[in-house]
């Protein structure tokens, strides 16, 4: 089985980030509801010390209240009326911090009330001694009472107070440890997380050096097959190169073999003719006939130079547009009696576009003439059939001639283009290498594919100068 590990490692990574960074958003969430129960937490504690100074200062204030009327000294008056300035100031500070939660707003606003209520009592209380000369009398007495019982007043609303911020206190407390336990967690799992990615790093970092590894191995097992077929294709190809030499110089010591064998005979006569004329007994007749001789087969050796010139050679060309159907048109036109000797029967299956060449019209017409002759000449038997086909592939025309003709073999095929090589009795070999060479000089190419007993094509390969839509006609 296959593993792609880079993908699994960036799919861990993935998964370990997601989780870090959820862990990181938890964290966040929970510090924050954190310091929000903390704070009200405090919120709460003040509440209850404000609370706890108010009912120490009401006492106090009681106390002292009670002690000047018990001794009649002022100073228990002074230290009373202080004790009331910090009830007052306690009051508000109380009445503020509560002021978020509308029931114990209510009650402190209930309990400065009472206190406001209480405080103007004292104060007639202290009018009416001023006015009786600090005597108690049953007015004092009842003002007492009342005082009494607004005082019982504020301890039950103080209380209830107290009761329900203890409450508070307690279920924020539960709050700030719940949360307090969730960010430790989340701690823990971060840690854990932490923990596993790095063991998970150096998991994948073990399998990934021993993949890294073994890839070296292998690479370098391969850079070792490679130098070896590296040098086993230098090998060969010095072995292909003598061989090609060896074909090279074959077909050159051919070439040379035929044309000593053609240029021999006109060389001979012309030797002969020049012995006769060193004789001066011959008459104007005679001499007259040995230099029609010389000049014959002067002009037959010319002849074969020329052959195998134009047959070799690149020349210019008179370039023109043509349409590839009419170019093939006006060859098989030139072959028609050769096909009626033959009883070859033509079948064209032309591209349905019409497709424009731009090429010597003549040099090309020779070229597919001599490809054409050559393949009617290949047929033997009654059923001779020749297809030629055309057809437009991207930037390139593609004319194959395909014959059901004797075909040839391999080593036959590898010399068809060669100079002066023939299968042919009357042949002079120069005419596929002359088509070859038209072919190259207008920049195609001519390719050959051939089978024993089934016939052979050839496969033209010419630039398209342009297509029209519509069938070739």
């Amino acid at each position: 089985m296959k593993f792609d590990f880079p993908k699994k490692i960036r799919s861990g990574y993935l998964a370990a980030f997601i989780l870090l960074l959820l862990c990181y958003f938890l964290s966040l969430s929970s510090f924050i509801q954190l310091r929000t129960q903390n704070k009200w937490v405090g919120h709460t504690r003040e509440v209850i010390n404000k609370l706890a100074i108010l009912n120490s200062n009401l006492k106090d204030a009681e106390i002292n209240w009670n002690e000047f009327l018990l001794k009649k000294q002022k100073n228990y008056l002074q230290v009373y009326k202080e004790s009331r300035e910090l009830v007052d100031s306690v009051i508000q500070v109380l009445s503020k911090s509560v002021s978020d939660n509308p029931e114990e707003k209510s009650r402190a606003e209930s309990m400065h009330d009472i206190i406001v209520r209480r405080y103007n009592i004292l104060d007639e209380e202290l009018g009416i001694l001023n006015r009786n000369n600090f005597q108690i009398n049953d007015s004092i007495r009842t003002r007492e009472l009342q005082n009494n019982n607004l005082i019982d007043s504020i301890g039950q609303v103080s209380d209830s107070i107290r009761v329900n911020e203890n409450r508070l206190l307690n279920l924020r407390t539960q709050r700030v440890i719940y949360y307090s336990k969730i960010v430790f967690w989340i701690i823990i799992g971060a840690g854990l997380i932490s923990g596993l990615l790095i063991i998970y790093s150096l998991v994948t970092f073990n399998i990934e050096s021993q993949a890294k590894k073994k890839a070296t191995i292998q690479a370098e097992s391969y850079h070792d097959q490679l130098e070896k077929r590296v040098r086993e294709l230098a090998s060969a190809n010095r072995e292909l190169l003598e061989l090609r030499s060896l074909e090279r110089f074959t077909s050159m010591g051919r070439v040379a073999r035929v044309i000593a064998h053609e240029i021999r005979n006109p060389l001979t006569n012309i030797d002969l003719s020049a012995s006769h004329l060193e004789n001066d007994n011959l008459d104007r007749e005679d001499k007259k006939l040995f230099l029609d001789i010389i000049a014959r087969n002067s002009r037959r050796i010319n002849e074969l130079i020329n052959e195998l010139l134009s047959a070799t050679k690149f020349t210019d060309l008179q370039y023109e547009e043509i349409r590839v159907d009419v170019l093939l048109d006006e060859s098989l036109n030139e072959a028609f009696d050769r096909a009626q000797l033959n009883r070859v029967r033509i079948e064209k299956n032309y591209s349905k576009e019409r497709i424009w060449l731009n090429v010597d019209r003549s040099r090309m017409k020779i070229a597919l003439l001599n490809i054409i002759v050559n393949a009617m000449e290949a047929i033997t038997g009654e059923n001779g059939h020749l297809t030629v086909e055309t057809s437009g592939t991207g930037e390139y025309c593609i004319i194959i001639i395909r014959d059901n003709g004797k075909g040839m073999d391999e080593e036959t095929m590898a010399k068809v283009f060669d100079p002066y090589f023939t299968s042919k009795t009357n042949g002079n070999g120069l005419g596929m290498t002359n088509s070859q060479n038209i072919i190259l000089n207008h920049k195609g190419k001519i390719d050959v594919s051939s089978e024993e007993g089934k016939g052979t094509a050839f496969i033209i390969t010419l630039n398209i100068l342009r297509k029209e839509t519509g069938q070739s006609v």
